[in-house]
C-alpha cells in the first residue's frame, strides 16, 4: 500500500488498483473508518477519485458507501416514519407508497443509489401501465419527495425530472361547472328525500347553505349544532375558554343571537374504524345560518334521537357508507323505482337533476360560495367560512364580524324566499 496523501491511500490488487480514504469517522475502538473502491487501471485516476470523496466530505454532500447501499424499501420505512401530516394525506401517502412504489423496488432488491434517471423513467412508465393517469401522476409525486429527502445523505442529486415548460402557452383544463341554482338545490334535496327521508332534505340545503365539507357534515352531532349548539359545546380545550364565552353570547336560540353550526371535526377511517379527526387544514368555525334552515334544522332534530344530525338509512353516520355511489348518484342521476317484499326500502322514482348528473357532490360546496360572491360579501368573510387561510394583510387584520355573518343570514334566507315565491307560482 502506497500513501499517496493524508487519509488517502492506493493500492494494487491484481491488474487493478484500489483508492481508500477516511470518513471522518472513528469505528468504536477508535481507529479511523476507512471507505474504499476498486477497478481503477490508472492509479493517478485512483487517487484522485480519492482526493474527491474526502472533499465531498468536506463540503457535506457525500454518500457513504454504506448509506447508499440502503434499501429503498428500508428507505421508504423511515421516510414513512418521519411524516408529519393530516390523517388525509397520510393515508394517501401511505397508499401510494404500499400499493405501487415499495412493491416495485421490493421486487428488485433496489438500493437508493440504484435509483438514476433511467430507473426512474422505467417505474414512471410502469405506473402510468398499471394506473389512470391522474393516479400515476400522484404516485410520481410521492415518488419524488421520497428521492429528494434522500438528498444528500443517501444520494448526490435526486433523479427525479422536473417539468419544463417550453414553447407555446397552455391552459390547463378546467372543471367545467354549471351555475347552482336554488332550483335544482332543491330537487337534489327532494330527491335525498326520497332516497333516505327529511335527513337528506335537510342535509342537502345544509351543505348549500353552509358550504360544509361533506365529510363535515358527515360527521356533524347534536353537540354542536343549532338549536343546541353552543349552549352543549363540550369545551374540551381551556384554552378556548375565551371564545367559548363569546360563542354563548353571539350565538344560539334566544335573543338577537345568531343560529348557527360549529365545524369542530370531520370523520375519516383509520384502522378499519370510523374515527373523528379535525376538519381539514384544521378550519375550525362557527356558521351562521339562515332562519329557514334554523328551522329545518331543530325539527329534523326533534324528529329521531340519533346522535348524528344527519343519520344514515341504516343509522349511524353517513361517513361510514359509500356516500358518493349509494347517495349522491341516484340523487344527482336519477333513479328507477323500487318495489319489493321489505316495505322499508320501497320508494319513488328519482328524476335526475341535470346541472349535476354525472358531477361531484362537492360541487354544491362550490355552488354555496358563488352565491355569496353574487351577494357582494366580503371576501374575508367569505373564504373563512369556506374555511380556507386567508394570507396577507387581509389574514393579519380582519376578522369576521357580526354584521358581516348577519347580511350572509339576510342574503341566503331572501335566496330561498325567492325560490319558494317561484316554486309557489310554478306549482300554483
Amino acid at each position: 500500500m502506497a500513501r499517496r496523501a493524508q487519509d488517502v491511500y492506493t493500492e494494487w490488487r491484481g491488474g487493478t488498483c484500489r483508492v481508500k480514504w477516511w470518513t471522518g469517522e472513528y469505528h468504536d475502538n477508535g481507529r479511523k473508518r476507512f471507505e474504499s473502491e476498486g477497478g481503477f487501471t490508472d492509479e493517478d485516476e485512483a487517487y484522485e477519485h480519492g482526493l474527491e470523496k474526502m472533499s465531498e466530505i468536506r463540503r457535506g454532500d457525500h454518500v457513504s458507501n454504506r448509506d447508499g447501499a440502503t434499501l429503498m424499501s428500508d428507505w421508504l420505512d423511515d421516510w414513512l416514519e418521519a411524516m408529519d401530516h393530516g390523517h388525509l394525506t397520510e393515508r394517501g401517502y401511505r397508499s401510494a407508497i404500499e400499493n405501487h412504489i415499495r412493491p416495485y423496488f421490493k421486487k428488485r432488491n433496489a438500493a437508493v443509489k440504484d435509483i438514476d434517471v433511467l430507473a426512474y423513467r422505467a417505474f414512471r412508465k410502469h405506473v402510468n401501465n398499471v394506473i389512470g393517469p391522474g393516479s400515476a401522476k400522484n404516485v410520481m409525486m410521492i415518488f419524488g419527495m421520497v428521492l429528494d429527502d434522500a438528498v444528500p445523505r443517501l444520494i448526490k442529486t435526486s433523479p427525479v425530472e422536473r417539468t419544463r415548460r417550453r414553447g407555446k402557452f397552455k391552459k390547463k383544463a378546467k372543471e367545467r361547472k354549471k351555475d347552482v341554482t336554488p332550483e335544482s338545490v332543491e330537487q337534489l334535496a327532494r330527491n335525498a328525500r326520497t332516497l333516505f327521508g327529511q335527513s337528506g332534505y335537510v342535509f342537502m340545503w345544509t351543505m348549500a347553505m353552509t358550504g360544509m365539507r361533506p365529510a363535515e357534515l358527515y360527521g356533524l352531532t347534536r353537540e354542536y349544532c343549532y338549536p343546541n349548539w353552543p349552549a352543549t359545546d363540550p369545551r374540551s380545550d381551556p384554552d378556548e375558554e375565551e371564545r367559548y364565552g363569546e360563542d354563548l353570547e353571539r350565538y344560539g336560540k334566544d335573543g338577537e343571537r345568531m343560529p348557527a353550526i360549529r365545524v369542530e371535526r370531520q370523520v375519516q377511517y383509520e384502522e378499519g374504524e370510523l374515527r373523528f379527526f379535525p376538519p381539514k387544514y384544521e378550519s375550525y368555525r362557527s356558521l351562521v345560518v339562515p332562519p329557514f334552515l334554523a328551522g329545518l334544522l331543530e325539527d329534523l332534530l326533534a324528529g329521531h334521537d340519533s346522535e348524528w344530525v344527519f343519520p344514515a338509512m341504516q343509522g349511524g353516520s353517513l361517513g361510514a357508507v359509500n356516500f358518493d355511489y349509494r347517495y349522491w348518484r341516484p340523487i344527482a342521476d336519477g333513479a328507477k323505482q323500487r318495489v319489493g317484499r321489505q316495505a322499508r326500502w320501497n320508494r319513488d322514482a328519482i328524476p335526475e337533476v341535470p346541472s349535476f348528473k354525472g358531477k361531484r357532490l362537492y360541487l354544491v360546496r362550490h355552488g354555496h360560495k358563488a352565491w355569496l360572491d353574487e351577494d357582494g360579501h366580503s371576501t374575508f368573510a367569505v373564504e373563512s367560512r369556506m374555511g380556507h387561510e386567508v394570507q396577507g394583510v387581509a389574514g393579519v387584520y380582519s376578522s369576521v364580524t357580526v354584521p358581516m355573518e348577519r347580511a350572509m343570514m339576510k342574503s341566503l334566507q331572501e335566496r330561498w324566499d325567492r325560490l319558494q315565491e317561484r316554486l309557489r307560482r310554478s306549482e300554483g
